[in-house]
């Protein structure tokens, strides 16, 4: 980044951060800050403040490009090693990032608005176990927009404030799924036959109000059932054939037998015998829906930010060095509407001259921009997202 370009984005962060509220976090003096700076290499960290009115002062004096403060509490937060900062304790974090994702990690596909709005409904899966699962109060959760590819997740209970990192990790293997066994949710049982004479092995699993993975469980198997007998015997066929060992004959046997009326209400019942009477194909469906309940329905969520206690994570209504974008505190409620492009936008129209290094489409305010190199006048909220992310600089 040039020199001039870096000093242009300096004034307009100054000139935010001079109205800006910046509210501190809870514990805001038993944190450790950190800061980064545009003309400055490395983190500035091992910083502490007393009041919310010294961390505004500096915030406005020196003007970083990128403001953190830590999820953990300590008794000297400005000690120079952790050992001397003696940990108290730490909210539970988590981070969601389109990088995290694995249709943008191992792919070139990069629209910005999409990536947003993909994370934006993990977010929200994430609050659902948070919320259902855990048990957590909605008041101790707060959601907040990065300012950059995805959303942070604060749980402040204080059930959570003491666990340390394996504990966490195992809150991760939870959410993300990893482990479930397919035997702990379906497994037969004995029933008595007709007249109580006989004894018969009935088929169960959970049922549509289990709570936990054993209700999503339920929820993946009766949307796959209704998802086959929506198609054409040709279709729902071939998907079938999908799962390994599953050949013509049974893939038949097992159609006709989710087609029968009940079929639907029985899956709600926790009633799986059609499965067990389809030739053993039970053995065979049932991981492989468990797999794809899995994939469907876990939560994304960056793992090492979780488990590491000692993480720093970025202070809500700072900006977002390398966008200019708003880190966005959030309500659960207003998260679904909320639409980063335009809400965590903060800078004004005016006409600013930008000499675009490289081609670049960008949508911003409702604007659409298609740039190629040169020289540019566009809106000073699209310039500032332009130098700030290294494709523009200053005219």
């Amino acid at each position: 980044m040039e020199s001039r370009t870096a000093s242009y984005l300096r004034a307009r962060f100054r000139e935010y951060y001079l109205t800006a509220s910046m509210d501190a976090p809870p514990g805001m003096e038993a944190r450790e800050w950190g800061f980064i700076f545009y003309d400055m290499p490395g983190m500035r960290r091992h910083r502490s403040f007393s009041s919310r009115k010294e961390l505004v002062d500096y915030i406005r004096s020196t003007v970083p490009a990128h403001v953190y403060h830590s999820a953990a509490y300590y008794l000297k937060p400005d000690a120079p090693t952790m050992k001397e900062k003696i940990w108290r304790g730490a909210d539970l974090i988590f981070d969601l990032d389109a990088d995290h994702l694995a249709e943008y990690r191992d792919s070139g596909r990069r629209d910005y608005g999409e990536m947003l709005e993909r994370v934006k409904r993990e977010t929200m899966k994430l609050l659902e176990f948070l919320l259902g699962d855990f048990g957590f109060d909605e008041r101790t959760i707060s959601v907040v927009f990065s300012g950059g590819r995805g959303y942070h997740i604060h749980v402040r209970d204080g059930s959570v404030l003491k666990m340390k990192s394996d504990a966490r990790r195992e809150i991760v293997d939870y959410l993300t799924g990893r482990g479930l066994d397919p035997e702990r949710f379906i497994h037969k049982i004995d029933v008595d036959g007709d007249a109580g004479v006989e004894r018969a092995r009935s088929l169960r699993g959970p049922a549509s109000d289990t709570p936990g993975w054993g209700g999503r469980i339920n929820k993946a198997i009766e949307s796959m059932v209704v998802h086959l007998r929506e198609l054409d015997d040709e279709e729902a066929l071939s998907l079938l054939k999908n799962v390994k060992g599953i050949g013509s004959q049974k893939a038949r046997l097992f159609l006709s037998q989710i087609r029968e009326e009940n079929a639907i209400k029985s899956i709600r019942a926790g009633n799986l015998d059609f499965f067990k009477h389809a030739s053993g194909i039970w053995k065979l469906i049932i991981p492989y829906l468990m797999e794809e309940s899995v994939r469907a329905l876990s939560g994304e969520t960056d793992e090492p930010v979780t488990a590491d206690v000692h993480r720093l994570i970025r202070f809500p209504e700072s900006l977002h060095g390398g966008t200019g974008l708003r880190v966005t505190k959030l309500s659960i409620d207003s998260l679904r509407a909320f639409d980063p492009l335009n809400d965590a936008v903060v800078f004004g129209d005016d006409p600013v001259s930008v000499r675009i290094i490289r081609p670049a489409t960008l949508e911003l305010m409702g604007e659409r921009f298609d740039l190629i190199e040169g020289n540019t006048e566009i809106p000073e909220y699209a310039a500032v997202f332009l130098m700030a992310r290294g494709l523009g600089e200053l005219g």
